[in-house]
């Protein structure tokens, strides 16, 4: 097991090292000498690792457990987020070493809360790689593993599976690396066609493409201090909303619309109920802030653009919303436990789960009244779904008990009541941006550093969907030894 470990992570590893070379060149660009040797680096021992193992792994067997797999993915996250803060750290940008890595965590995981007060003063080639990170980490550095090196093998699904777990998931293509290099066709096409739009709206090209990772991977760092609306650009950020909800629906969804199969996409649920939410959450937030000076005009933009935001759980930010009326402010706390769709770079519960559990409670109810009726669960028009419900209610069961219980901590750390609970769903969801003392205008610089070290684990929960950091907890709990029958594949 220690071996498959290993082997998969140099792997991972030596990808995510390569990315370095886009803020190495940046650097060289901007005639950031500093930063060189910042990134050249990590990126030299990441090939290094990679090559080495790549070299011991021939003729070993590559079948991954089921079980393995999820240890094998916490693993892998942790790791990642640790090499990705060694070029954060030794820029010399950051306090500690505790704010490089909850700034690099928090970038992978795609949730966007900053440590930093003033982000227009990093280097370039800093926020590209924060930015970066965001897009990494939004699809799945597994996921990217698996598109781009076979040698994970039969394992493959199984790592997915694990990265990304929740109903409605699978393969749509003959193997699971023609699917995840599907996917990552259609994301890194999104990317270069918004950051081309971007461009067009006037932003410079590395404003672009920062902005375009963030906002495929749903995650939210930004070049400005005051996001997206320091660019006073309505263009950009009408281009910004729409690729924001784009990176909300399961990316299946665009791979079938390419091979032609309209009429599955046309019958999603899923979809259907996230289009029907965005569009009523929208038009309260516009009806409700109708009442204020503001041009109609400006109030639906930022009511789409916040709404998107949330839902998305990029974090963008053109307008306060902790500054707008109570009831608005109730739709957008809303939308912090909502999520976006599964198979998304969207963090949260997710709306196929809230979903299926309404669509439960509507047959309890008719149930009640026809004792003898017989009732099931359709999603996607396919029925006989209420075998999901169980695992469904158990997901977000847990999911709440850590809000719960990382609300608590927040507390503890001298955090008000409200802060304290939308940092937690805020955490836990990968949104960023919280209520509070911790609102869009606000950074997470000054909170203490055990609650800082208690975010990264609630980040990396909600990134992994509870059930994957689970395993690993449970494993080193067990001496290594909690892996089960799936060890026996490694």
């Amino acid at each position: 097991m220690t071996y498959t470990v290993l082997r998969i992570l140099t792997y991972v590893l030596g990808i995510v090292g390569t990315a370095l070379a886009l803020p190495l060149g940046v650097a060289l660009w901007r005639g950031e000498s500093r930063m060189v040797a910042v990134f050249a680096v990590p990126m030299a021992l990441a090939w290094i690792s990679s090559l080495v193992f790549l070299v011991k792994a021939r003729g070993r067997a590559r079948v991954i457990g089921i079980q393995d797999a999820f240890s094998v993915v916490g693993t892998l996250w942790m790791v990642i987020c640790l090499f990705g803060s060694l070029p954060l750290y030794f820029s010399g940008s950051f306090a500690s070493f505790t704010d490089a890595l909850f700034e690099s965590v928090s970038g992978f995981t795609t949730t966007g809360a900053t440590v930093l007060p003033d982000v227009e003063s990093l280097p370039a080639s800093v926020n590209v790689w924060r930015c970066l990170s965001h897009w990494l980490g939004g699809l799945g550095v597994v996921a990217l593993g698996v598109a781009m090196i076979p040698l994970l093998g039969a394992g493959g699904f199984r790592l997915v599976k694990a990265e990304a777990a929740g109903p409605d998931k699978g393969k749509f293509t003959v193997s699971i690396a023609s699917t995840a290099k599907a996917l990552w066709f259609v994301y890194a096409g999104f990317t270069a066609l918004q950051a081309w739009l971007l461009h067009g709206a006037g932003l410079g090209w590395i404003d672009s493409f920062c902005h375009a990772f963030s906002t495929l991977g749903t995650g939210g760092f930004s070049t400005r201090n005051a996001s997206v609306g320091a660019f006073g650009s309505v263009r950009a950020e009408w281009i910004c909303t729409v690729f924001m909800l784009l990176g909300t629906v399961n990316f299946t969804m665009y791979c079938k619309l390419l091979s032609g199969r309209l009429s599955e996409v046309a019958k999603n649920t899923e979809l259907r109920v996230f289009l029907t939410v965005v569009s009523i959450a929208a038009a309260l937030v516009a009806s409700v802030e109708a009442t204020s000076c503001t041009a109609f005009g400006d109030v639906l933009r930022n009511a789409c653009f916040q709404v998107a935001s949330v839902i998305s759980s990029t974090g963008f930010m053109t307008s306060d919303y902790t500054s707008w009326l109570p009831a608005s402010q109730i739709v957008v706390l809303t939308l912090f436990l909502i999520g976006g769709c599964a198979g998304s770079t969207a963090g949260g519960v997710k709306i196929i789960r809230w979903t299926m559990l309404a669509k439960q409670l509507a047959n309890e109810m008719r149930r009640l009244v026809h004792p003898y009726g017989v009732f099931t669960l359709r999603i996607n028009g396919v029925p006989g779904r209420e075998t999901f419900i169980p695992t469904v209610a158990a997901f977000v069961f847990v999911y709440l008990i850590i809000v719960l219980l990382t609300t608590f901590a927040g507390a503890l750390c001298g955090l008000d009541p409200l802060t304290a609970l939308t940092a937690a769903l805020s955490m836990v969801g990968n949104i960023g941006p919280a209520f509070g003392s911790l609102g869009p205008s606000s950074n997470y610089g000054g909170i203490p550093d055990f609650l800082k070290w208690w975010y990264m684990v609630a980040m990396l929960a909600g990134r992994l969907e509870i059930y994957t950091l689970l395993f690993v907890v449970r494993g080193f709990s067990l001496g290594g030894n909690g892996t089960g029958a799936g060890s026996r594949n490694a």
